[in-house]
């Protein structure tokens, strides 16, 4: 064994020391409840994921390389996808995935400014953010009270002539209908792109949410079902959408080398673009207003480790779920979300919404759950159309609302949500019970 060699098995070898030392939880610690914090998410890692994160840096190839390719191999196997792209961020993927179905080689299927794209204003920003900054018209449809996600019946109203897209999260890990949705973007030659972040390992008719649509996202931000610090992805079935995301998310160029590779056409200094001089290098030729949205080898060899531990982390979000629900079922001061019918969710959190019932009001619970070192939080934004964001938007031109969204307002008013992320302990989980049930006197 070489020098190189022994250095840097030594370092790895400290590196995983380094973690029982330091990271890794003290199952013999005392929860002490009302002192010790319990919160919504958190990172759930091991030794591997430390010490891959290292290896990479030692390797100091930093961007996009072995890692990422094992990494993006990893997901689609999971995933059942052809292909993935990572990406640098979900918001970053979202954006990716709308930029896709705005470019010109897709004809009459384009989305240009002015086209409309139904979604909810139930959620998180960045699923209706690329909508706006593409210039085309986000139409707001009203929610389901009990699952949190879009009003299926509200579709063919909600529809015009200007119509192009749908494009909805699957609200907090519960995936919405997604057979009346894909019906009905198959009806009308609608695009459908599912916003997966927060729904990684749902199912929908034993089938994994984000695999029915065009084009699928994930997340990998901390709180979400597996993480690498920040990051994401992106998939597809369809080949020309692959080669459009490829391109776009890697600047917006032609050539579709791998990173540190050239020439894989085997025409890279024969070809005819446009109007550039014959034989022009294909990898500086532009076909598409990109960017670079990569993540990076550093990133990758987390997920690498991480993604051997998400069926273990699916398994514990829904009993962590199930717990609460059993826990809290007879309340009748709280409507807990139900799972959409024929869905598996992978929950990313347990949302109450205060009914009439409650007598009191969901910051009043908020402040009483904080109070005793439990955090919460609202259902994102809410209604996304009541924030400072719409301020110079113009109802009727750069946005529409279908019909009231009476449904979006009372989960804005009157929900929030405790955490089920796979680090809880069984100590925790039934501390939060108790404490919603000592709130409403139970």
């Amino acid at each position: 064994m070489d020098r190189i060699t022994q250095l840097r098995d030594s370092i790895l070898k400290q590196v995983a020391e380094y973690y029982e030392l330091v990271h890794k939880p003290d199952q013999t610690a005392p929860f002490s409840p009302g002192e010790s914090r319990i919160g919504y998410a958190g990172r759930v890692f091991g030794a591997e994921e430390m010490v891959q994160l290292v290896e990479a840096s030692l390797e100091f190839w930093l961007t996009a390389g072995r890692w990422t390719a094992e990494w993006e191999q990893g997901l689609a196997d999971f995933l059942g996808v052809p292909a993935v792209l990572s990406v640098n961020s979900g918001s970053s993927a979202n954006f990716l995935a709308l930029q896709a179905l705005t470019v010109p080689q897709l004809g009459e299927r384009q989305i240009r400014r002015g086209d409309e794209v139904l979604t909810v204003a139930c959620g998180f920003p960045t699923t209706v953010s690329p909508i706006v900054q593409y210039g085309a018209v986000p139409v707001f449809v009203d929610v389901d009270a009990a699952t949190g996600n879009v009003d299926t019946e509200q579709l063919e109203a909600a529809r015009s002539s200007q119509t192009k897209a749908v494009m909805l999260a699957h609200t907090l890990g519960n995936p919405f209908d997604l057979k009346r949705v894909k019906d009905f973007c198959d009806r009308y030659g609608l695009w459908l792109v599912e916003d997966n972040c927060d729904a990684l390992g749902s199912l929908y008719q034993g089938r994994l949410t984000g695999t029915f649509g065009d084009i699928g996202t994930s997340s990998f931000y901390p709180p979400h079902h597996l993480t690498t610090g920040e990051g994401s992805a992106v998939y597809t079935r369809n080949s020309e959408l692959h080669r459009i995301l490829l391109s776009l998310r890697d600047w917006g160029r032609d050539c579709h080398c791998p990173t540190g590779m050239d020439n894989c056409c085997g025409n890279r200094f024969s070809g005819q673009y446009g109007t550039l001089p014959p034989g022009y290098d294909h990898k500086y030729v532009y076909r598409h207003f990109g960017s670079n949205l990569k993540m990076t080898d550093l990133q990758a060899a987390i997920g690498c480790a991480q993604l051997k531990r998400l069926p273990e982390f699916i398994r514990k979000r829904r009993e962590n779920f199930a717990f609460l629900r059993d826990a809290l079922a007879d309340l009748p001061q709280i409507r807990i979300m139900e799972a959409t019918p024929g869905s598996e969710p992978s929950w990313f959190v347990f949302l109450m919404t205060l009914t009439p019932d409650a007598g009191k009001e969901r910051n009043d619970l908020a402040r009483f759950l904080e109070s005793r070192r439990i955090q919460t939080r609202n259902l994102f934004a809410g209604n996304l159309t009541r924030h400072p964001c719409f301020d110079g938007l113009v109802p009727g031109r750069d946005y529409r609302i279908a019909a009231p969204l009476i449904r979006t307002d009372r989960l804005m008013n009157d929900a929030l949500w405790i955490g089920v992320y796979p680090g809880m302990t069984g100590e925790k989980l039934d501390y939060m019970a108790s404490s919603v049930r000592e709130f409403f006197g139970k």
